[in-house]
């Protein structure tokens, strides 16, 4: 796992010099290793995390033997062995024993179809001297990231948004309109990021820059997941498919040259992986969780039991308030606002597993595949309620009865939630459940500039796009579609990846490999929701390796009792925070409004611990990215006067 970099431009004599403080933002992404190549065209650079090969044989940027050909790339393909073999048998040869000198044959011999032969997670920009052509590419479903830039005859791209950042030709002009996604979902989706003229290569595509003198920009999508046609078959062939073909993307991930070890939940999906683990390993896997005071969110007795069952060497991590004293090292490796605030806990764990290994597997993937998020029933279950006669005026009776209890995740909150969306169409009413600030909040929260982007309606449009190109899916299936598309790639991926590799730690996902992406989304709705029982097949299928405490526990989530500190220890930490001058000065929003939001989460008069966090991470960025540079708008955006220097 690695950091990497790269410049394509006619100003040739400082390329490696401009290249350098890029590269060297990617430190944490890979602390072993460094190499910066050009030639008259381009700069390549790339910070290394040995897993593979740890020998000097793989350093990067790596070529073909005529040195026609350069890469620099992040990631792990799972499938090289078998890839070397199939293009030995083509007429290659290989010096290195590394998966990035197969890349760079694959790339050799298919060109931009190279990627559709790679199972695994992967970013990586590929320089071809003969074509004058910079290749990128990124794995299906967005497990490792890639922002670029184009600067008039220039293209940039980098792992992070650190590492464009530290160009200082690349401007630090806020993305309004980003803006305004991240405070409806809580993330940016790409291909847009919070800094205007900055783009994410979106999950499962490729981009071409042709240096030749047109400097075209191409960028086309190689993968796509499909759910159908159906699988005709009983669910006993499909709990063995499942097993097997599971199985082995676990084996593949266990390939390393380093310690390994897994993060443990006690959830159904790390619980199912650490026991593959178990029974492919000869010895005991290394096992680490992260845990609450507060019992309502604390999860690690479930994660011991597992652990014992399996013989586990188990690492414990309580995180307590004071470890919100990570947060701006945390807002400054994302890069630009990000809402989960579950991303605390992950960081924590991180950094414990790295202390033990180098690399850890995890469950993600598994609610996306086998529809363990509540909100799929809840998608099934309102559109059997729209077909019955005077749907719509009972659910609104409903609605308006239900009180709106305190807590966000209580049974009551999530009935109202329930009976004041499902009247709606399917689109509307999942986004209603997933959204943070919804567009009558945030009329009543934006200031008036901005109140302006309101007419534009974006996210409901981008979310209202997703679900219609579901076609006439199961809408279970689609909203499983459209969560692997945003929620997954946007949120999940990046919070991981985000984390992990700030302490240079390789996360690996199973679930996540495209093969068993593609069985799982073929099987039949039914083998994955029976009734209100989540997972249905997965379970069943993996039932010797669960403990029946474990299979049988509601579903928890990686929660995070912020609305507790929020009213407790980091009450004065929140309020100086969104009330400062500097917050207020900013014009995003009305400060009476932001101030009746804050007063109403702190009095217990309504539980607004997601809306705030989203808020406070806002702030954070701003105080981070922003007031250190001009702050400039776009062009369609409001003039938003420069506030106060962050202290």
């Amino acid at each position: 796992m690695c950091g990497i970099a790269g410049i394509v431009s006619n100003a040739t004599a400082e390329l490696e010099t401009r290249l350098h403080p890029m590269v060297e933002a990617h430190r944490h992404r890979g602390p072993d290793d460094a190499g910066l190549w050009s030639d008259s065209l381009c700069g390549l650079g790339h910070r290394r995390l040995s897993i593979i090969d740890l020998s000097p044989a793989g350093h990067q940027p790596l070529s073909n033997r005529d040195g026609t050909i350069w890469i620099t790339f992040n990631g792990e393909i799972y499938n090289f062995q078998e890839l070397r073999a199939r293009l030995e048998h083509l007429g290659h040869s290989f010096r290195t024993r590394t998966d990035t000198e197969v890349l760079v044959a694959a790339y050799e011999q298919w060109e931009t179809d190279c990627p559709r032969y790679l199972r695994g997670m992967f970013a990586f920009g590929i320089w071809d001297q003969r074509r004058r052509r910079l290749f990128l590419a990124r794995d299906r479903v967005g497990k490792k990231p890639l922002f670029y830039t184009q600067a008039g005859s220039e293209f940039l791209f980098a792992s992070e948004l650190q590492g464009l950042l530290a160009n200082p030709e690349v401007p630090r002009q806020v993305n309004v309109e980003a803006i305004d996604f991240y405070l409806s979902w809580g993330y940016i989706p790409a291909p847009d990021t919070a800094f205007r003229g900055i783009h994410k290569l979106p999950p499962g595509h490729w981009l071409t820059w042709e240096a030749d003198g047109r400097n075209r920009l191409q960028v086309e999508r190689y993968w796509e997941l499909h759910y159908g046609p159906k699988l005709r078959i009983s669910e006993a062939e499909a709990a063995e498919r499942l097993r097997e073909t599971l199985t082995e993307a676990v084996r593949l991930r266990m390939i390393s040259d380093v310690p390994l070890g897994a993060f443990l939940s006690g959830g159904i999906d790390s619980s199912i992986v650490v026991g593959l683990m178990a029974g492919l390993s000869g010895q005991p896997v290394k096992t680490f969780s992260i845990g609450f005071k507060e019992a309502a969110f604390d999860e690690t007795a479930h994660a011991r039991r597992v652990a014992r069952r399996w013989g586990a060497d188990h690492h414990e991590f309580v995180v307590e308030p004071d470890a919100l004293a990570i947060l701006p090292l945390l807002v400054r490796h994302y890069g630009e606002p990000y809402a989960d605030s579950s991303a605390l806990p992950t960081y924590y764990v991180s950094r414990l597993t790295r202390t033990g290994v180098t690399v850890a597997l995890n469950g993600d993937g598994g609610d996306e595949n086998f529809a363990g998020y509540e909100r799929y029933f809840g998608a099934g279950m309102a559109e059997r309620i729209r077909r019955l006669p005077g749907s719509a005026a009972m659910l609104r009776a409903m609605s308006a009865i239900l009180p709106r209890e305190g807590n966000p995740k209580g049974q009551l909150a999530r009935a109202q939630r329930f009976a004041s969306a499902a009247s709606q169409q399917l689109s509307r009413r999942y986004g209603r459940w997933v959204t943070y600030f919804d567009e009558p909040m945030k009329q009543r929260l934006y200031g008036g500039e901005m109140r302006t982007w309101l007419e534009r309606r974006r996210p409901l449009e981008w979310m209202d796009a997703l679900f219609a190109s579901c076609g006439d899916l199961h809408p279970i299936d689609a909203a499983m579609s459209v969560d692997v598309r945003s929620y997954l790639p946007f949120d999940l991926l990046v919070k991981v990846d985000i984390t992990s590799m700030a302490n240079a730690l390789e996360a690996r996902s199973p679930f996540l490999d495209h093969e068993v992406m593609e069985f799982a989304a073929r099987l039949p709705v039914a083998m994955k929701l029976r009734g209100r029982q989540s997972k249905y097949l997965l379970k069943r299928s993996f039932a010797d390796l669960l403990p029946k405490e474990n299979a049988n526990r509601p579903k928890m989530g990686f929660g995070v009792p912020v609305g507790e500190w929020f009213r407790g220890s980091l009450r004065i930490y929140v309020q100086d925070t969104l009330l400062s001058q500097r917050a207020l000065q900013r014009g995003y929003f009305e400060p009476h409004a932001l101030r009746e939001l804050l007063d109403a989460h702190l009095a217990g008069r309504a539980d607004h611990r997601y809306l705030l966090w989203n808020l406070l991470m806002l702030e954070l960025w701003n105080c981070e990215f922003i007031d250190s540079a001009p702050p400039v708008f776009n062009s369609l955006g409001p003039s938003i006067a420069a506030p106060a220097a962050c202290t």
